[in-house]
């Protein structure tokens, strides 16, 4: 089994309950004009950013101007924030042009904001309620990213690894091949070959119809029982390393099946899941949190909320 796949389902379950309860990261409300793309900023040449020309390496200091607009400055900080917030939506490039690009974004940012305090936008009616709702959504995101820092530490990452894999059962595991061709006729001659003697890479690399493993001489690497459909998994786990199927029918078509291998699914090591285990602690504390302010909060409902529960479910523990 792919280490990567050691907490998925905790995970997804617990992000799905999270989800429930809480917002997407709070974003900026210059992001709701639309995409960094979709700016003048992504058109604009590489020379009008005056730090365009430093080399990627280069750290200025955090508030050290890297552009004036009307006076007011740019500063390594304020890209940081760019970046931060406009986060997948930046188009792949070089670090040198990346940071050209977050210039060019802040300066039409500034000069956009500063039209639009000559315009008086922020005296508008609606201005105020939308401040107070992105300030709530960052203040929401700031204090979750605190508390997650508190308590999902190395330690507590390392005593959940440890935790989950005493409550690993064995499994089984089988190295397969196998040729997939359309009809069981075809499916009989090809079983009478390869248990005849010819080789069954060669068979499978010359007529199987399965693009993915027909190359590698229809090697599906190692699997679990619950990775294959029903038929051919019940087959290929009563076989013994060797020994060769008579042909099997699945959704797919007509299957020969070799097993080349069996052992006992080994056991991920924590650097390889250590990615997972850090998301379902961060998931996990962001959750109780939420429950727990929930418990305490005096809440009034004057709509009519669906039959959903209110509350998300506990996660599986992974």
């Amino acid at each position: 089994m792919n280490a990567r796949r050691f907490f998925l389902t905790t995970v997804a379950t617990t992000a799905l309950a999270v989800s429930a309860a809480v917002s997407l990261p709070a974003q900026d409300a210059l992001a709701q004009t639309g995409t960094p793309a979709q700016t003048p900023a992504a058109q604009a040449p590489a020379a009008q950013a005056p730090a365009a020309q430093a080399p990627a390496a280069q750290s200025p200091a955090p508030e050290k101007p890297l552009a004036l607009v009307n006076g007011v400055p740019i500063t390594q900080k304020d890209l940081d924030m760019a970046s931060e917030d406009l986060g997948d939506r930046l188009p792949a490039m070089p670090d040198a042009q990346r940071r050209t690009y977050l210039v060019n974004y802040l300066i039409d940012m500034k000069i956009l904001a500063q039209a639009a305090e000559k315009a008086k936008i922020a005296d508008t009616p609606d201005f105020a309620r939308r401040m107070a709702y992105y300030r709530d959504k960052v203040m929401l995101d700031d204090y979750l990213a605190s508390e997650v820092k508190k308590a999902a530490t190395p330690e507590a990452a390392r005593k959940l690894y440890e935790e989950t894999i005493k409550t690993m059962k064995p499994e089984e595991e089988v190295r397969a091949r196998h040729i997939l061709v359309e009809s069981e006729d075809d499916a009989k001659k090809i079983a009478a070959r390869v248990k005849g003697g010819e080789d069954f890479v060669k068979v499978a690399t010359e007529v199987s119809k399965d693009p993915g493993s027909a190359k590698d001489g229809g090697d599906l690497g190692f699997f679990t029982k619950d990775r294959m459909v029903p038929e051919f998994a019940e087959v290929a786990f009563k076989l013994k390393p060797g020994e060769i199927s008579d042909p099997v029918k699945t959704q797919f078509g007509w299957h020969v099946i070799k097993v080349e291998e069996k052992r006992e699914k080994p056991v991920p090591t924590f650097e390889e899941v250590k990615d997972q285990v850090d998301s379902y602690l961060a998931q996990k504390t962001q959750q109780d949190i939420i429950l727990a302010l929930r418990k305490d909060a005096k809440i009034e409902r004057f709509d009519e909320p669906s039959p959903a529960p209110a509350t998300p479910a506990e996660p599986k523990k992974p």
